[in-house]
């Protein structure tokens, strides 16, 4: 006979509730500054609506008002060594942040005045909202990307679901490298049904890292309900299916958060974490704005004002006034108190403007437009010390001869030993002596906990380095085929490669991303691409490109060393071919800006990338063409070495470009027209683009290789060009 038996979940779920009692054992002076803090928020957010309404806001304003306890709650459970991020909609978190790191512990909001430092905060903070130079990240990223490192905020992010990744890995950093700390995630009901939050909760189970994800559902996306979108409404079921402790809580209740909060702190202190934290809450407000969501008519007033009759401030000055710990006097003290800072920062930041009544900013307070592109990449000054070593450099070396994927292998061993930091990530890395390419081999005979095995998910574990990264470790990352970055193509674009310059320059963001090329193996269209144009589109992106065992070596290294995210694009058909290196050497660098002259000549300049290098070489001979042939090496902007290139190109006045990959995905175009601004009076030919064709490769084996450019239609340019 057919039997149901049910099927208990892996992890707690539970829902935390407080009473009169619980706000009674707690110290009286704690309850007054989260109730003051609150206060602060709400009417730091009514002073920013005041100032878009005025004009002063260049962009949107996501005000968290009506969700001032989930922030004020959590952030009394976080010391200033404990990293958070947010989504777009995080002033009440990013301010109790800022404010508690600059707070003296006995402050007494009744008692003593604001310090500078704690007026320094609220002003940076408004100044980075209204997109000033005084701001935390210097106005470049206003309401929605807010960075303060020194306070614990690593960063937010206005891509729904692409912050808790990022927690992630600080969380992951923090528990590598020794450090008693947690990470706080914060994301909506929206980022909930991500895919990103799913792939970043499951990394982090199965990781045991010490974060908390806190969902707050205020029901709402911009003006769709929840129950329209899913079928379970009850959030913290996603972390009960990744076997995470799970809690919910009254999140209009400052007291129900704190208690929340402190007790998912308890479980990842006794068992490891992660925890989801669901606090139930409501946006007073429409998503972005003053304006009530009814006027737009996704809600009705009567719901908005059920949850206004339960608003967080109301229901704490309540519960104080009863318990005797704030007289109608006080709680005047207070709103006075957080109006007048809120006040002076507002006079810092603005002036009436002449002739009239009206606000407007000071221009000396904003930012220079000249330092538009300032920041994007570091100056390389971390190579200071590098040993280099280059092609041309090895006439006294004495050589051995070996497979790139052996060079590859020793290499990643060889900075691992240096650098305690450096870890690496991917798919079946862990597994196969080596991974699925041999190339953590060497590591894993001697770090193997250092080496991280991640589920299929490309987008969640790139942005687990990217947090990493912010948060002290070296990653080195692994695409196991090319194709696999546009999974993870909003971590690789609108995580790593904007980071640095949006939230103001002055940090690293050591991220190694190696990524296999393999186009002529008759794996098919998903899994032959070349997504070097991807990250040619935003610079920034440092990219590589090796050719040989040498350059590999080199490059791997220098990858490794820079503080900005290089790419390493590995074409597999090198993999078990053999090249001279230095005997024993695997620690030298290649400068990330040196393209390499492989074959001198007055024909014509080649620029030729990766296996087109050698197919490059093959049909010059073949043509009898007396080309110049440059491997370029470094394709990124920022990289390109336009000094070597400039000075062939004075020599010969004839340009082909040369690569492998589909027309359309081809860089060549770009570096084209770079070639006509610079060198356009040096041209007696227009510059010839060898690619291959608008399809993606297929599995069968004519259409593959005819997908692909090679010696023959660099052979079939070189003669065209030489007339």
């Amino acid at each position: 006979m057919v039997k149901r038996r049910p099927i208990i979940p892996a992890a707690e779920w539970t829902r935390i509730e407080v009473d009169d009692s619980d706000w009674a054992a707690l110290p009286a002076r704690d309850l007054i500054t989260w109730y003051a803090q609150m206060v602060l928020i709400r009417r730091f957010e009514e002073k920013l609506l005041d100032l878009e309404k005025a004009g002063l806001v260049h962009g949107p304003a996501h005000a968290s008002v009506g969700q001032e306890a989930c922030g004020v709650g959590a952030m009394s459970v976080l010391g200033t060594g404990d990293k958070i991020n947010g989504t777009h909609r995080a002033h009440h978190q990013v301010l109790t942040k800022l404010l508690n790191s600059a707070m003296p512990e006995e402050f007494s909001v009744l008692e003593d005045t604001f310090t500078p430092e704690m007026d320094d905060a609220i002003y940076r903070f408004m100044a980075e909202i209204l997109g000033l130079a005084p701001g935390y990240c210097g106005g470049r990223g206003g309401s929605m990307h807010m960075r303060a490192a020194e306070a614990g905020i690593v960063g937010t992010s206005a891509i729904i679901g692409g912050n808790p990744p990022h927690a992630v890995g600080y969380a992951l950093a923090d528990k590598l490298l020794g450090r008693d700390c947690i990470s706080v995630t914060f994301f909506g009901d929206g980022a909930t049904l991500n895919g990103g939050t799913a792939e970043a909760m499951n990394i982090a189970a199965a990781q045991n890292l010490p974060v908390i994800f806190f969902i707050e559902n205020n029901l709402y996306g911009v003006s769709t309900h929840i129950s329209d979108v899913t079928r379970e409404i009850r959030l913290a079921s996603r972390g009960v299916m990744n076997a995470i402790p799970s809690l919910e809580c009254d999140g209009m209740d400052v007291v129900a958060v704190h208690q929340t909060v402190a007790n998912a702190r308890k479980l990842i202190a006794e068992r490891g974490g992660p925890v989801v934290v669901e606090a139930l809450c409501y946006r007073h407000l429409h998503q972005s704005g003053g304006r009530a969501g009814s006027d737009f008519g996704y809600r009705t007033r009567e719901e908005e004002a059920y949850w206004r009759s339960r608003d967080p401030l109301a229901l704490a000055a309540d519960r104080l006034t009863s318990l005797g710990c704030l007289s109608v006097e006080a709680l005047g003290h207070i709103d006075s108190l957080m109006m007048e800072r809120i006040s002076a920062a507002v006079a810092r930041l603005t002036e009436t403007e002449p002739g009239g009544n009206g606000l407007r900013i000071p221009p000396k307070l904003f930012p220079d437009p000249a330092t538009r592109d300032d920041g994007i990449v570091g100056d390389l000054s971390e190579f200071r010390d590098a040993r280099f070593l280059d092609h041309d450099q090895l006439d006294r070396t004495e050589l051995e001869n070996i497979k790139f994927v052996t060079a590859a292998s020793e290499t990643i061993a060889a900075a691992m030993e240096r650098d305690p930091t450096i870890i690496v990530m991917g798919e079946d890395a862990h597994r196969m002596r080596g991974g699925v390419s041999g190339f953590t081999k060497a590591a894993l005979d001697r770090w193997p906990n250092r080496i991280l095995p991640l589920p299929i998910a490309e987008n969640g574990f790139t942005g687990v380095a990217l947090g990493a990264a912010l948060n002290g470790l070296r990653p080195i990352v692994e695409i196991m085929f090319g194709d696999f970055c546009f999974t993870a193509a909003d971590q690789i674009v609108n995580g790593i490669a904007k980071v640095r310059h949006m939230f103001g320059d002055g940090f690293p963001v050591p991220i190694v991303l190696r990524v296999r090329i393999s186009p002529h193996t008759g794996y098919g269209s998903q899994h032959s691409g070349d997504p070097s144009a991807l990250f040619g589109m935003f610079p920034g992106w440092r990219i590589a490109t090796p050719t040989t065992a040498l350059d590999y070596i080199g490059l791997l290294n220098s990858a490794i060393v820079c503080n900005d995210p290089v790419v390493v694009f590995e074409h597999t058909e090198l993999y078990q071919r053999e090249f001279p290196v230095p005997r024993g050497s695997r620690d030298f660098c290649i400068p990330l800006k040196s393209a390499r002259v492989v074959q001198s000549g007055t024909a014509c300049t080649v620029l030729a990338t990766s296996v087109m290098v050698e197919r490059a070489i093959k049909a010059a001979s073949e043509a009898g063409i007396d080309a110049e042939i440059i491997d370029l090496r470094s394709l990124d902007y920022h990289g390109m070495d336009w000094d070597t290139i400039g000075i062939s190109i004075k020599k010969t006045n004839r340009v082909i470009i040369a690569e492998q990959t589909a027309r359309r995905l081809s860089m060549g175009a770009t570096w084209a027209a770079e070639i006509q601004e610079r060198y356009f009076d040096f041209l007696d030919h227009e510059i010839l683009r060898v690619t291959g064709g608008l399809a993606a490769p297929t599995v069968s084996r004519p259409l593959n290789e005819a997908a692909l450019a090679g010696s023959k239609s660099i052979r079939d340019a070189l003669e065209r060009i030489a007339g």
